[in-house]
């Protein structure tokens, strides 16, 4: 008997832990801890930490979707190169079936594609002139495809698989 109602009573406990009542106590409602819901983050695109690589690289990256990125001019395979008058080289890594990036880099005049097919969009003052670039090899654009030789910006790349 001692055993039965020792038993009992350990269920009556074990209940009352579970739901969380307590004896004489009243379990009226039960309260979130949160009482709003979370923040919404919303993606601007804006390139992370532009501002710090414009003052050490000069580079101006604007926007993008991420899947077209700067990266050392390494050894590293798949880099697209951009050569320009005003920087040497510049490369980026492209992931992803699609990317797009705006940015700006002045006086280019090739481009090496890599395995992705590439659109690029340059501007000389007013006028835009866009290139197709060829996978994997060098594809002349801005002033080494401009029969007056004027210097044109980069302005967006395009990319996809």
């Amino acid at each position: 008997m001692r055993r039965a109602l020792g038993a009992a009573a350990a269920g009556a406990l074990a209940w009352l832990a579970v739901t969380g009542a307590h004896a004489g106590t009243d379990t009226g409602s039960i309260t979130p801890v949160a009482g709003t819901a979370p923040g919404y983050a919303v993606e601007d695109f804006n390139y992370p930490q532009a501002d710090k690589i414009l003052a050490e690289q000069g580079i101006t990256l604007k926007r993008g979707d991420g899947h077209i990125v700067l990266a050392p001019c390494d050894s590293q395979p798949g880099l697209m190169e951009v050569w320009a008058r005003s920087k040497d080289k510049v490369c980026f890594r492209v992931t992803g079936n699609s990317g797009w990036l705006t940015l700006e880099i002045p006086s280019v005049y090739g481009i090496k594609g890599n395995d992705y097919s590439a659109q690029v969009d340059m501007t000389v003052g007013t006028e835009e002139q866009s290139y197709d670039i060829d996978k994997n090899s060098w594809t002349p654009v801005g002033e080494s495809a401009d029969e007056q030789g004027r210097e044109f910006m980069l302005v967006e790349i395009r990319t996809s698989a």
